[in-house]
């Protein structure tokens, strides 16, 4: 069986405590998309780790962790990643990759860095970590996939693209810190030997698992919201976050997905630019922000403030259409536990008109959240394992949630360690 867990709004709903909790009961773990430019937070037996590239699974025995297709790899920080959990006395994992990844380059986080720098007050908040540069490249088929790094014509494949490389960064920043085809040839020489042991066919892999009855976990990375297709474009990542592309980034059937979990928080929190309708501000924004989370709303990668707001249903439900879901699990609700009254946004107000649709486009710029208030429950709820000892109101302000998206929250989370989990 394979299962997708996702994002259902911004990024950051608390998908690495998810995927922890169901790696314990699955044969592989896949990260599909996306690279080092997002943390997923676990809290175990081991400690605390922030995972920016390995698979949330890599605390599992028997589990085999890969890292997919669609991925966007940086090997800097893969190596960076085993070291961390290796002196964390966590045991060593069983990590494959697909030879068909592409590597993040360091002249990728360069391009992005120069990019965020010349676009100023336009920036769209990027992490920096060479993510949009990659994604380019693999559509202008000038990136390099892993497979390549063996390649007889590597050597005038990398002159080749540092004289594209070049000429950008003359002509848009400055000509400052032009490239070195020997360095770059270099580098991809000393990833090819470092990786080698790790590479796979991941298409045959997958094909013999499914036919072997294997449990296959999708790990997606930041939400519905920050999709490149279906997102808030442009203020979306570079790659789609939604589990219908797991089928491309894993290399499985789309059919064979069964179930889609999505992770959606109890309130909403964004990292980066764009539209955020129900966000709010000053000490409002500063006490939840702060009690949120295991250590407070930061970014895991960046460690910059979230943006903070209360739950939105019109995006919310936006988000489990694009992802399919099939299971809602509603996240960190015992850190409402402090409010008297907790708004949830049902509608927007757009020139005067009330709608339920999220929109695109400045019709989204425009939006004026439409607030319905429910009654706080006061008490503090963490680890809390069963529903009915949920307090009245908690439980009634979950089940209000449940029938404006139209999903079933099948899980949710009382607190940050993976045993904090009720089951409905």
């Amino acid at each position: 069986m394979v299962t997708a867990i996702v994002g259902g709004n911004w990024g950051d709903e608390g998908k690495g405590k998810l995927t922890d909790v169901f790696a314990g009961d699955a044969d592989y773990v896949i990260r599909f998309q996306g690279g080092a430019n997002a943390g997923h937070t676990i809290i175990n037996e081991y400690g605390k780790f922030v995972l920016h590239i390995l698979p949330s699974g890599v605390f599992q025995k028997n589990t085999i962790n890969v890292i997919g297709s669609g991925a966007a790899f940086n090997c800097e920080a893969f190596k960076r990643e085993l070291e961390q959990i290796q002196q964390g006395g966590v045991p060593t994992p069983n990590i494959k990759i697909s030879d068909r990844a592409q590597i993040v380059m360091p002249y990728h986080v360069l391009f992005d860095k120069l990019e965020e720098k010349r676009l100023g007050k336009h920036s769209f908040g990027s992490t920096q970590s060479g993510i949009a540069p990659h994604y380019s490249d693999k559509a202008m088929k000038i990136g390099f996939q892993l497979a390549e790094l063996y390649n007889k014509n590597l050597a005038e494949k990398v002159e080749r693209v540092c004289h594209i490389k070049n000429a950008t960064i003359n002509a848009l920043y400055g000509g400052e810190e032009l490239l070195e085809p020997g360095k770059i040839l270099a580098y991809l020489r000393e990833c090819g030997e470092f990786l080698k042991p790790y590479l796979c066919n991941m298409a045959e892999m997958m094909h013999d698992a499914i036919q072997s009855g294997k449990n296959i976990l999708l790990e997606g990375q930041l939400g519905s919201l920050r999709d490149l297709t279906n997102g808030i474009y442009p203020m979306t990542t570079s790659s789609s976050t939604l589990a219908g592309y797991g089928a491309v980034g894993a290399c499985i059937p789309p059919y064979e997905i069964k179930r889609v979990i999505t992770v959606v928080k109890a309130y909403s929190s964004c990292v980066g630019a764009g539209p955020f309708t129900t966000e709010i501000f000053g000490d409002e924004a500063d006490v939840l922000r702060h009690k949120g989370g295991s250590d407070g709303e930061f970014g895991a990668t960046t460690g910059r403030p979230r943006r903070m707001g209360w739950f939105d249903a019109v995006a919310t439900r936006f988000g489990c259409m694009l992802q399919g879901a099939t299971d809602v699990a509603f996240s960190l609700i015992d850190v409402l536990g402090y409010l008297d009254e907790i708004p949830v946004c049902v509608a927007y107000e757009i020139d005067g008109v009330r709608t339920e649709e999220f929109p695109s486009g400045d019709r989204l710029d425009a939006a004026k959240p439409i607030y319905e208030t429910l009654p706080g429950w006061k008490c503090d709820i963490a680890g809390i394992k069963k529903y009915e000892d949920l307090p009245e109101n908690c439980r009634k302000y979950i089940e209000y949630v449940e029938k404006k998206i139209g999903y079933p929250i099948t899980m949710v989370s009382t607190g940050p360690d993976r045993a904090d989990m009720i089951y409905r």
